[in-house]
Formats: structure tokens, sequence, C-alpha cells
């Protein structure tokens, strides 16, 4: 029979991807001694996996049939817990033979043992339930934070739960439930959770795993068609870094470098003589989660000019001739960070009135909100019913919103109002839709954006191309600040419920610029033709991942973050 054997690595290299070899989803991870233990429910391998090197061992070569389609992975001294379906197994960690523990009354999805408790995550009945180890009886439950499939992981006084929709790790109270706080995760699809017994509470770090699948181009020598688009399983196990900032009410999770470029190419669609034009592009702005550590002109030099705090680049052309070609942009570096705000409806009760220079600002139709039509002031009469708390009534109206909306490209912005009778919009027609229903129910909101790092965060030194711009919002928590939330990202299961990941949070790929400013603009003489910004040149942008960052307040961990 095979045994658990102490890693060659030692202590675990804190910012290493670790890919091991011949798995396919691995669906819960545990450490024992630590050793890295994880579970493959398709093949129903339980696997020893070396950090340093991904060598992967099958410790259960004659039991791996009792084990497919299992969920979550626990040991306790010398036992071994998982989920398969509606029953607890058990084994001893030096043969692996699975024995029934007791049997649940709903299919389950992850299991934890501390001392004499069991902890089960069950995503059927919303909850998790306790239940003595001696006798398996129910002791209580609590309500599950999110509404995806959730493992489970326990650690002294705390329990530890990732949510696969949710994109989420909650940090709960483990005597009553309560949610202290959560973060953001890199990836998608986190699949599985737990607590290096060495590392945890000194450097803040968890361990998940990820599994999901991957559209590729396959390369078929026998079709006329040779190249077709298929799917293959991945998965992988990557730490999860964390600061909790109590005081300011946020969470910051994994961080990275990216290096970001936008570039014009003046490529007119008509024969143009333009003089004087000024052109003024954004720049990224540093934010709770975002710094800019450097900006470089590309093709042209610029002015630099600041506007309501925000930094924007300025190029000039003297004299622009037909069919004269120009590129021009700028090119940043960038440390980007997941944020999760931690703040509750409780919290907001006693929240100040909006001063009266933001109602005048943020409270009015200054962008083609349709704001006096029939239809969108009965929208937003009904998006809020009778909620009185700023929090609920924000949350209410982007599930209003999503009820209604389903995503689809356009070719232009309509107004809300014809938004809304269509029932399909963009990232930016969700955006006018939410801040319309919003500011008539005197919620100071902004548009924010502008692009989206692709999110391959594994992909590290690779060009990366966004497909499309992007747009979010802000809304204002007066004493507090402003908050994020997605358009249109989270409206993923038609009628609900809708996970509330970027509710108040987003996460590292997300590149903020152009707050209270337009992204881009340009000043054409007195004399020229009215232009459009389409109409004169052609957008360039791409991204390049340079290293992952380590963890906040650890920079002398450097070498390692990056490695």
């Amino acid at each position: 029979m095979s045994q658990i054997s102490a890693s060659s690595s030692g202590d675990m290299a804190l910012s290493r991807l670790i890919r091991p070899i011949g798995v396919y989803a691995l669906h819960g991870i545990a450490f024992q001694r630590g050793v890295l233990l994880a579970l493959d429910a398709i093949r129903g391998y339980l696997l020893q996996i070396d950090p340093a090197t991904d060598n992967t061992m099958i410790l259960n070569p004659r039991h791996s049939d009792q084990y497919q389609d299992a969920m979550g992975l626990a040991v306790w001294e010398n036992t071994l817990w998982f989920i398969r379906g509606h029953e607890i197994y058990t084994s001893t960690l030096n043969d692996f033979a699975p024995q029934p523990f007791t049997t649940l009354p709903y299919d389950a999805d992850g299991v934890a043992v501390w001392q004499s408790t069991i902890y089960v995550a069950c995503k059927k009945a919303g909850a998790i339930f306790i239940l003595d180890r001696a006798t398996g009886r129910r002791i209580t439950k609590f309500s599950l934070p999110g509404i995806g499939v959730e493992n489970i992981a326990v650690d002294g006084e705390r329990l530890w739960l990732c949510d696969q929709l949710e994109q989420t790790v909650y940090c709960l109270d483990r005597a009553t439930g309560e949610v202290l706080f959560s973060v953001l995760t890199p990836f998608a699809s986190p699949t599985g959770i737990a607590l290096h017994p060495n590392t945890a509470i000194a450097t803040r770090t968890l361990w998940v795993v990820y599994a999901y699948e991957e559209p590729y181009i396959r390369d078929d020598p026998n079709s006329d068609n040779p190249h077709q688009l298929t799917f293959r399983d991945r998965t992988f196990i990557h730490p999860l870094h964390f600061h909790h900032d109590a005081a300011k009410g946020y969470a910051l999770s994994n961080g990275y470098q990216i290096e970001m470029s936008y570039v014009e190419e003046i490529s007119p669609l008509d024969a143009v003589q333009l003089h004087q034009l000024e052109w003024r592009i954004a720049l990224p702005t540093n934010t709770q989660r975002q710094t800019v550590t450097h900006i470089e002109p590309i093709g042209r030099p610029f002015t630099e000019e600041v506007i309501n705090g925000q930094r924007l680049a300025l190029f000039k052309f003297d004299t622009l001739k037909p069919h004269e070609s120009h590129l021009f942009g700028w090119k940043a570096r960038l440390e980007v960070r997941g944020i999760k705000y931690q703040l509750t409806p409780r919290m907001v009760e006693n929240a100040p009135p909006l001063s009266p220079e933001f109602q005048q600002r943020y409270l009015v139709d200054n962008d083609q909100l349709a704001m006096d039509s029939p239809i969108i002031q009965a929208a937003a009469r009904q998006a809020i019913g009778t909620e009185t708390n700023l929090l609920r009534q924000v949350l209410s109206i982007r599930n209003y919103v999503y009820d209604r909306l389903s995503y689809g490209i356009r070719p232009q912005i309509d107004t809300p109002d014809v938004v809304l009778e269509r029932g399909i919009g963009s990232c930016g027609e969700y955006v006018g839709l939410l801040l319309a229903c919003c500011r008539l129910n005197g919620i100071a909101c902004r548009t924010v954006g502008r692009y989206k790092c692709p999110p391959h965060a594994e992909q590290i030194g690779m060009l990366l191309e966004p497909d499309f711009n992007h747009v979010w919002l802000e809304f204002y928590l007066p004493g507090y600040g402003w908050l994020p939330m997605e358009s249109n990202v989270d409206d993923m299961i038609e009628g609900g419920p809708y996970p509330t990941r970027f509710f108040m949070g987003l996460p590292w790929y997300h590149v903020e610029m152009g707050k209270d400013i337009p992204f881009e603009r340009i000043k054409l003489a007195e004399q020229d033709p009215e232009m459009k910004i389409g109409e004169l040149a052609i957008n360039h942008v791409r991204f390049k991942i340079l290293a992952e960052l380590p963890p906040v307040g650890n920079k002398q961990r450097d070498a390692a973050a990056t490695a």
C-alpha cells in the first residue's frame, strides 16, 4: 500500500503556481505534516504533490474507483475525510480504503475537521452543517456566504470557504458563522482550499486549487479543416495572499506587475487636413488597489496635464495633412491587486446626507441617461421598492437591471429607455441604465474604466490583447467614499440569484483611469470639419504581465514572488 512520505521541498515556495502531472480536475486539497495532498475527482486519484517540482504520486492505486466524483478533502490526525454525493467517507492514512461515516440529506461539496467537530459545505441546502465527529449527529448549521459550490477548510477559530462561482474566499468566525471578511481569488473557479500548517498565520497565505475547461485550437491533420475549436481540462494550485485592513474597510488579494500600452494609429476614413489638433488620452490613476510606477510616451512625445486630479497625455499636431500617418500613445507600468470592500448594510444606516456639490454633479442627467423618460422613472421606483438602506438599494438596482437585460455587443450606445425596452445591452448600456436608476434614487454614481488585462495571470511575459474596452461604475457612500460595481459581468444566471463578487470589489485585471473625465477626446481648429475619433484613428491596446507581486507588507520577498 502507498503511504504518505515527507516532501523533498521542505517549506512551500510561496508564490509558485503548481501544476501536478497527470491530473484532470482537482476538487480538494489538504496538508498532512506539511505534505500537500489533492483529490482528482475525475480519475479518483488521491495525490501527493511536491510543490517544488510538480512531482505527483498516486496514494490510492487500489481504491481510485471509490474516490471518483469525490468532493472536498480534509485530514485530522491519522484520518482522511472526503465527500461523495450524500455520503461522508473516512479512511486511514495507511491503506486509504474509504469507509462510510454518515449520510447527509443533500449532496454536499466540501468537508473540514477540527478536533471533535466536522464542517460540511452544502450548496443545495445553502448551509454549512456542523456535525459531531464521534456520532455524526448534527449540532447546528450556518448559512453559506455565497451562491456557488463551496469547499471548506478550518484553522483555529476561523472557517475558510472558497466559492467556485463567486471567485471568492470567505473568512468566517468558527463559533458563529459570521463573515469576517472576503477576498477575490486571482483566477476563476476555485475548487479547494487549505492552509499550510507552518506558514498560514505568519504570511497570511492560503492555498487554493482551481479547475475549469479551457478553449483551444486543436490541430487535427486527418480533417479537411485541421484547426478545430475544442476544450481541455486545466487544474492547478496557487497561493492566495491577502491583506485585510479592518480600519479602512477593505481586503487586498494577489497582485501583479503589468505593462499596458495604448496607441492610436492615424488612419482617417476620408482624406482630410486638420490644423492645431490637440489629442488627449487619460492615463492610469493611483487608487487603493492600483499604483502607477512608470509612464513613457510611444511614437511621439506628450505633455502631461492634470484635470480634476486625473492625469492626461496631450499630443499636439500643428498640421495633419491628407493620408499622413502617425503612431502615438503611452506605455505604463502598474501594480494592480484584487480588492473587496467589507462594508455591510448595518454599517451605513447612519451615513451622512449627500453634499450639495455631489448632488449637483452626480445626480443629474449629463450623459444622455433619459432620466426624464417615464419608463426610466418607473424603473427607478420599481428597482428599490420600499428599501431605504443605501447599500441594499444599489444591490436591488443592480439585480433589477440584471433581471431585465441580457448582454450583447451593439454598434452604438443607446439611451437607457431604448435599452430597457430592447432587453439587450453592452457593458456601456448596462452602466447607463444603472446610472439612471441610481441617480433618480439620490445615489451619486459615475462611469469608470477603461480596459481589462486578459485575466491569464499564469501567462507571465506574454503579450495579451483585449478584445474590447470595458466600463463599470462607482457609487458614492457619504462618509466613506467611492465603491466599485461591475456593469454586466455578474449577470451570469438567468433570473438570478446573482453573485456579488464584483459588487464593492474589483479583480486584479481591471485598469482604472479617467475618473470624472473623458477617456479620450480631440480638439480641432474652428475652421476644420467636425470629426470623431473613430473616423481618424485605430487604437492598439496590449498588456504584458511582468511578475506576481509579493504579499502586501512583504517587499523583502520580491525575489521569491517573481520566481
